[in-house]
């Protein structure tokens, strides 16, 4: 690439009928001014391009790692989602399970229950006959023991 620097030392070669040198010296002093000018806007411009390229590679890079997070988390979340309904689950059929052992006691305790009123009921029985059939047997007495004292008197 031509430097402005190149321009500046440029030298031609004279001839007869050739331009005036002056003029052409002129133009190339002005066309090294422009050309240097055009030359460190142009190394400047690079340079922002090269710094806007690695901005722009920074950006893939974080927009990729953003993505991957997503993906975890997104993962993480169904997995957490998953866990939860299957834990929740157990919990709802430990209950169930507790709940039916809770009313198969309560059920056995109302028959055991049920069976000791029934035991009580039929000993009531009994002892009311057996006390019944005491003073009944009392009664008999007593009247055989009256109807001695009054014969013999």
């Amino acid at each position: 690439m031509l430097t402005p620097l190149d321009i500046q030392n440029k030298e031609f070669k004279k001839s007869f009928r050739g331009y005036k040198e002056e003029e052409v010296d002129e133009f190339l002093d002005e066309l090294m001014v422009h050309y240097e000018k055009l030359y460190k806007e142009n190394a400047e411009l690079k340079d922002k391009v090269e710094k806007v390229h690695d901005k722009v590679d920074q950006y893939k890079n974080m927009e990729e790692t953003l993505k991957n997070t997503l993906v975890v988390a997104q993962t993480t979340a169904d997995e957490v989602r998953n866990n939860a309904s299957q834990k929740s689950q157990l919990i709802i059929e430990e209950a169930e399970m507790k709940a039916k052992e809770i009313i198969n006691n309560a059920k056995k305790d109302v028959g055991n229950v049920k069976r000791e009123y029934e035991e009580v009921k039929k000993q009531m029985e009994v002892f009311k006959t057996r006390y019944k059939t005491l003073l009944q047997s009392q009664l008999e007495t007593l009247i055989e023991t009256k109807e001695e004292q009054l014969q013999e008197n």
